[in-house]
């Protein structure tokens, strides 16, 4: 991993916490890691962790980061060779299988030409609605690699599928579709 460059996704779930190991892993690994977090996420784990983690500021808006004067997800996009988004929410699978681009995490992934890595995480309900697996279904046809999530304890006081993959699964998923 030394010296690679990759973008970590974060959206609003509880298993944010699981990628800031996620984080630290890639990072000790020798990899430079830049988050890019929507405002949902950043309701379950604050942006200062994953500075802290990455030693870079995260990026949480499409327009006036003076660190991106071509925009995030432009200079973002160009630098990274993958792109993992985990947790993803259903909104996430929805807005990336649909071409929708209204937060930095869409655009990015819609201006994004690398392999994108994708780890569901969310109420097994959810997971189980024929509208998710559509939507996984095509993100799939479009080349994106899909991380199932696993059957456990869920935050709704649930079992079932919907819990993300563990940090180390999801690591390996990485380093097996860098370039």
């Amino acid at each position: 991993m030394n010296g690679r460059e990759l973008l970590i996704g974060v959206t609003g779930g509880v298993a944010a916490y699981k990628t800031a190991a996620l984080v630290s892993q890639l990072v000790q690994a020798g990899a430079g890691v830049s988050v890019i977090m929507t405002d949902a996420a950043q309701e379950f784990v604050g942006a200062a962790t994953f500075e802290a983690l990455t030693g870079r500021p995260v990026a949480t808006r499409v327009f006036g980061e003076a660190e991106h004067p071509l925009g995030a997800h432009i200079e973002l996009a160009r630098r990274a060779e993958l792109l993992c988004v985990a947790p993803a929410t259903a909104n996430y699978l929805a807005k990336a299988a649909q071409g929708l681009a209204d937060d930095l995490l869409s655009t990015l992934s819609l201006s994004f030409a690398g392999k994108i890595v994708v780890a569901p995480a969310m109420n097994c309900e959810m997971w189980a609605k024929p509208a998710v697996e559509r939507n996984v279904e095509q993100l799939r046809n479009d080349g994106y690699v899909i991380i199932d999530p696993e059957e456990g304890w869920l935050s709704c006081r649930e079992q079932g599928a919907g819990r993300m993959a563990s940090p180390e699964r999801i690591r390996q998923a990485i380093v097996e579709n860098l370039p």
